[in-house]
């Protein structure tokens, strides 16, 4: 083939550019996302200099080789044009005698010139892509070592086998980052899964849906009622629901109907509930989903509702903690408490702290305000009295022994202010669990934690996956408490932890219901309770010291949000003290439309001067506020923390040669490069689910019929109690009561309450507080710092008004 037809087919699949590799700029070992220079040799597009800068998702690049890359020049503002690939493949030598001689070459040890013709003539000279299909017919191959062939065929398959299954993937309408993510997967094998069964994708790769397999499926003629198809619709469906409604299992039948559904929804095919109802069968025989009498599980969530019920039990199951004190002790030591901290402890908060002591495991809950901080504090204090030890961590560093207090939360925010409370070291659940990314965790059955006591805060945000690995990793004879909040939204994952723990009535628990802040005149607690109740109540719209209600449309949020935000912001206030919440991400009163307004208020760029960098549509700057997506165990970082930019580096000003920012999480400083930058988004607004474990000096919360899908009762109370100081809510207040006036519709299906009373027996009586007439001031926080000191005239109302 002669250089003109080489051109002409490369042609035919677009813009390229054909050259050999002079250096590797940057590697990411990770996702495969290369920056490399090469010399140009030759091209279809205008473009003159001798050497370009290609971008793209590459495995190793050898230098010795020459590539052909597909895509299109693109001018990067900062770095210029570079040629960004969307494919890519080694120059393949056309003629038997460029085929010898490449096989002879350096790259295949152990492949003389003689063996390489031998190659050649035998299967002709088309001969590597054949291998790369077709391994054992080198097994023709005369006096061909069945090693040497093998090392010949890994060999091609390092520098051939890759770029054959891009320009594959590339055809069946995958991008170069999904595709190298299936090809990190399933390496030489890609094509052929793929091809048997495109509808594996759906249960091995991240970011592929049904549909998506599906439409490649339909290209291969996999459809109708082919058993691939009916097995995948229904992982799927069973993910799904887990992940999207936080369903543990799904009644069979509604699994047929679903499944149905999917597979008839681009109109071409008809299934049987027969057919689907075969594939259920089979699914459960090769272990990949479990039935139990007509409730259908994926097995990662029947076993975890199941292994937690067990290590529950193993802990109730402890009798030593059972009358360890005598009551007069007890009253003793806690008398001294009250004394030497000057509280005074309601007959229900010691009634906690005794059962807490004097049991295995407790559950403390209550809303806001009614002292769960107060018994907590309680109950670490009295323990180290009781039994002798230490508060002090470095006491046990020198005689190398484990303190013995264990203290987490599901968020790094809740940790914080449950160390602050209690003065102990705190920290994420999945910190405390050595949680290590892709390998999971370091504590489990096998290596417990060590402790004596361990209390979990904010437990109402535990799904069923992290409680389970919480609970097995328990050692013997651990006192365990939860602590939280019962009508607080549920878990982000599947399940309803302590809702169920609660409901199964086995396991001890005190209910806090006195408002021990109600003298201090929050009407935000007052609030929170009578949506608690499902009320709102008439004077809602009627202005408050410590909260307002501002009437607009839908349209006008936007435009009351940026005026209430601005004037707080002239007014001292910081990004880090005001919280937007919003249920939705999209429309005009959206999360996404929110936060471009918010930065512009709170930290703008009017002349450009301000380093940014740009991701998608968003652009980040110094000074902006942050929020992490996704759990990074290496940096100590998880969903749902908020840090602040505080750097960023641009390539030509770091020897990694790329685009960076530096973002301090409570001073916890994590680098994150470009491809890093889908961790993360703006925090000025975010989701109530995200908001959870957190609370905020001032709140603003829009509420509006636009909401409606997402309007619920236990979202809007779980919004209004982030507010520590100041809640301002806009919107319509019809949209606001009926929202409170539905209670959580979908309601979860689990089976963990269920299993708890088929294994405990013994039923617990539980403790609920005694109504009281008297205004207490017991919470520990509020008898330190009264937090409107210095604001007496400082209402919501003033961040409404414009100077």
């Amino acid at each position: 083939m002669d250089k003109q037809d080489s051109l002409d087919l490369f042609a035919e699949q677009g813009k390229f550019v054909k050259g050999r590799p002079i250096v590797t700029i940057f590697h990411n070992e990770q996702n495969l996302y290369t920056v490399l220079r090469i010399r140009v040799d030759e091209t279809n597009d205008p473009y003159e200099d001798k050497e370009a800068v290609i971008t793209g998702y590459f495995p190793k690049i050898h230098e010795q080789e020459t590539y052909i890359f597909f895509g299109e020049f693109k001018d990067h503002p900062k770095f210029g044009m570079q040629f960004q690939t969307k494919h890519f493949r080694k120059d393949i030598p056309q003629t038997k005698q460029g085929v010898a001689a490449y096989l002879s070459s350096e790259i295949f040890k152990g492949i003389g010139k003689k063996t390489a013709e031998n190659i050649v003539e035998t299967i002709g000279e088309n001969a590597i892509s054949k291998i790369l299909n077709q391994p054992s017919l080198l097994d023709s191959i005369p006096k061909l070592p069945p090693e040497k062939a093998k090392l010949l065929y890994d060999t091609l398959m390092e520098h051939q086998g890759l770029e054959q299954v891009m320009v594959a993937l590339n055809q069946y309408g995958f991008g170069p980052q999904i595709s190298m993510r299936i090809y990190q997967a399933y390496k030489e094998q890609t094509l052929d899964i793929i091809q048997k069964n495109p509808y594996q994708l759906v249960e091995d790769i991240e970011g592929i849906g049904f549909g998506r397999a599906d439409e490649l499926g339909y290209q291969l003629g996999i459809s109708g009622n082919h058993p691939d198809r009916i097995k995948a619709a229904c992982l799927y469906t069973l993910e799904n629901e887990s992940m999207q409604t936080g369903h543990v299992f799904i009644q069979a039948k509604d699994l047929l109907e679903q499944v149905k559904n999917l597979l008839e929804e681009n109109k071409r095919d008809l299934i049987e509930f027969l057919d689907i109802s075969n594939e259920v069968i089979k699914l459960e025989e090769e272990g990949k989903l479990i039935g139990e009498e007509k409730r259908v599980y994926l097995p990662s969530l029947y076993y975890a509702e199941k292994g937690l019920v067990s290590s529950i039990n193993r802990v109730l199951e402890q009798t030593e903690y059972t009358d360890q004190f005598p009551e007069s002790e007890f009253l003793l030591v806690l008398g001294d408490l009250e004394e030497r901290l000057k509280v005074q402890y309601a007959p229900t908060q010691k009634e906690a702290i005794q059962t807490a002591l004097m049991s295995p495991m407790l559950i403390l809950t209550g809303g806001p305000g009614t002292g769960k901080t107060t018994v907590i504090k309680g109950i670490v204090e009295l323990y180290a009295e009781l039994h002798g030890c230490s508060l002090e961590p470095k006491d046990y560093q020198k005689k190398e022994e484990p303190f013995p207090f264990l203290l987490a939360a599901p968020t790094g925010r809740a940790a914080k202010r449950m160390s602050e409370s209690t003065g102990l070291p705190a920290v994420t659940i999945h910190r405390l669990l050595g949680f290590n990314g892709t390998e999971g965790f370091d504590h489990d059955e096998t290596s417990p934690l060590e402790g004596k006591i361990l209390i979990v805060d904010e437990t109402s945000m535990l799904d069923i996956w992290l409680a389970n690995q919480l609970f097995k990793a328990l050692p013997e004879n651990i006192q365990v408490i939860l602590v939280g909040d019962e009508d607080q939204l549920p878990s982000v994952g599947p399940g309803q932890v302590l809702k169920d723990l609660l409901n199964s009535e086995r396991i001890p628990t005190v209910r806090l219901s006195d408002i021990y802040r109600q003298a201090e005149g929050s009407s935000i607690i007052e609030l929170a309770h009578d949506i608690k109740k499902g009320y709102l109540p008439a004077n809602v719209s009627q202005q408050k010291p410590d909260r307002s209600f501002i009437k607009c449309s839908s349209a006008q949020i936007s435009q009351v949000v940026e005026k209430v935000a601005l004037n707080a912001k002239n007014k001292g206030y910081s990004a880090k003290d005001i919280q937007v919440l919003a249920p939705m991400y999209k429309g005009p009163a959206g999360i996404d439309r929110l936060n471009v307004l918010l930065q512009e208020i709170f930290n703008p760029n009017p002349d450009g001067t301000r380093k940014e960098i740009t991701f998608g549509d968003v652009k980040y700057r110094i000074g902006d506020k942050v929020l992490q997506l996704v759990n990074q165990p290496e940096s100590n970082v998880f969903n749902g923390d908020i840090g602040e930019i505080i750097s960023i580096f641009y390539a030509k000003e770091n020897t990694e040669k790329q685009d960076m920012i530096l973002i301090s999480f409570e001073g916890n400083e994590v680098t994150y490069t470009r491809q890093d930058l889908n961790q993360i988004t703006h925090a000025y607004c975010c989701s109530v689910h995200k908001s959870q474990g957190s609370e905020f000096p001032i709140v603003i919360l829009p509420i509006t019929r636009s909401y409606y899908r997402m309007l619920r009762r236990n979202l809007i109370y779980t919004a209004i109690t982030r507010s520590k100081q100041f809640l301002i809510l806009c919107g319509e207040e019809d949209a606001f009561r009926m929202g409170i006036e539905r209670a959580d519709e979908q309601n979860r299906q689990t089976t963990l309450c269920q299993k708890l009373k088929e294994t405990i027996s013994i039923s617990i009586p539980n403790h609920e507080t005694e109504k009281s007439t008297q205004d207490l001031l017991l919470e520990e926080e509020l008898m330190q710092v009264d937090p409107l000191v210095g604001m007496e005239k400082v209402t919501p109302y003033d961040f409404m008004l414009i100077d």
